[in-house]
């Protein structure tokens, strides 16, 4: 945005430069023109005179004038060249402005449009790692409720001392596989002495 009100102030000012050398221009246009009238009211003046005093006064006027006219226009037509080029100078400067102008709006417009996919995809995340969190929560829940089902039936076994604290993982697959070795031995002992 600062960029963008940078280049519309730079135009500005050239515009503006650009005004008043076409003002100037036209200032000369008109000096240019009263100069004209100028000369033709020497020759109106000339039509007043006798013939011989017009023909002297003609020649000098018209010499001096000529010279005067001469170097003015000479001046003049500088000065619209020098304008000219000043006039397509200022033209091209605005046209880079301007497309300068138009790259830095689509360069934003690139920008804000990324901005916009990179909030939905981070909405998206979040919405899943939410998600995430409340499966996870229900399994841990789930898989506690589980555990402690199976340290209650293993301990719950007649002649089993009841566990000394919290039980690691280790201890309890430790104890169930005691109960299993228990419970075959004995199977295997009834089996041997042919009892049902």
């Amino acid at each position: 945005t600062g960029a963008i009100s940078s280049l519309q102030r730079q135009m500005e000012i050239q515009e503006s430069e650009l005004r008043r050398i076409r003002s100037e221009k036209e200032l000369l246009q008109k000096q240019l023109r009263e100069r004209e009238a100028q000369f033709q009211a020497v020759s109106d003046k000339l039509c007043s005179l006798t013939e011989e005093q017009r023909q002297e006064e003609a020649v000098m006027m018209m010499e001096e004038e000529n010279h005067n006219l001469q170097q003015v226009v000479t001046e003049q037509e500088s000065q619209l060249a020098e304008q000219n080029r000043l006039i397509s100078e200022l033209q091209g400067t605005i046209s880079q402005l301007q497309a300068e102008a138009v790259t830095t709006r689509l360069h934003l417009l690139e920008q804000k449009q990324a901005q916009k996919e990179i909030q939905s995809q981070l909405e998206e995340l979040q919405h899943t790692e939410l998600q995430t969190r409340v499966a996870l929560e229900l399994s841990s829940s789930k898989f506690e409720r589980y555990r402690n089902k199976i340290i209650q039936a293993t301990f719950s076994v007649e002649g089993s001392q009841d566990p000394q604290g919290e039980l690691t993982d280790d201890e309890v697959l430790e104890a169930m596989q005691k109960l299993f070795n228990e419970r075959t031995e004995f199977q295997q002992m009834l089996k041997n002495k042919g009892s049902k």
